[in-house]
């Protein structure tokens, strides 16, 4: 797929090498994010219960879509985050959303006084957060992803940004949302802002994903400096019950 990019800057790659942000699932998931892949032939995905994505290689053939198939069994809905090929005969697309991409190109990344360090014993609030401002997939186990951080107001957590997939020299920042009796303060900015600051601190590059359609925070993401690098897809489809060639979905091992 084709850099939304100069050559020269952050998230650039010669002509006709991918990079490592153009398959980010597959990149974190045999990289830094090694520890917690579970895979069937060349396909990856995370546990069910720290993030729905699932990687592909570049070009999965028929032998991938049924170790796909293996992996979450007949009839389960899987996340295939940037796929951007044909769906196999009898799977069925559960859900598309066309994203984009974008990566630090000048932001003024540092720490912030009021934002603490979230963990275990936060996600029930951070689950609960989540729900009430839909920010995309956020699960039991996200938090082990990396850093998250909050910001409290007596004693309630208001608002969170936090790091998820960890492709080699990039960190994405995720899961940001502020609860709405809160918006307006500016705290997803400083949240953000934040969190690439500790990203930067480790000599990484912050990027992140957002809908095309969600004008509000592209428009938030330019002015803190964020540059779009390509435009992407967000997708899902269910494994069927038998694959194309009529085998069971679930091979037998």
């Amino acid at each position: 797929m084709s850099v939304v990019s100069s050559p020269g800057g952050p998230g650039r790659t010669a002509a006709g090498i991918p990079h490592v942000l153009d398959n980010p699932a597959l990149a974190s998931l045999t990289g830094p994010h090694a520890r917690f892949a579970e895979r069937r032939g060349r396909v990856l995905r995370y546990p069910v219960d720290v993030s729905p994505w699932l990687a592909l290689p570049e070009e999965p053939d028929a032998r991938d879509w049924a170790d796909v198939a293996a992996l979450a069994g007949p009839g389960a809905e899987v996340a295939l985050p940037g796929f951007g090929g044909e769906i196999p005969e009898g799977w069925e697309i559960t859900f598309r959303v066309d994203g984009v991409q974008f990566v630090d190109d000048g932001l003024a990344a540092a720490p912030d006084a009021e934002a603490v360090r979230l963990g275990p014993a936060d996600v029930p609030e951070m689950l609960d957060l989540v729900a009430r401002t839909q920010p995309g997939p956020f699960l039991p186990r996200t938090v082990e992803l990396g850093t998250y951080l909050g910001i409290r107001r007596e004693g309630a957590l208001i608002a969170m940004a936090g790091e998820r997939l960890h492709p080699p020299g990039w960190t994405e920042i995720s899961a940001v949302c502020t609860d709405p009796a809160f918006r307006g303060e500016g705290l997803a900015t400083r949240l953000v802002l934040a969190v690439a600051h500790g990203i930067r601190e480790r000599g990484e590059t912050p990027f992140l994903h957002t809908s095309a359609e969600n004008a509000t925070a592209i428009r938030l993401y330019e002015s803190l400096g964020f540059r779009l690098r390509r435009r992407t897809a967000f997708l899902a489809a269910r494994v069927p019950q038998r694959l194309a060639d009529g085998r069971a979905a679930v091979p037998v091992p």
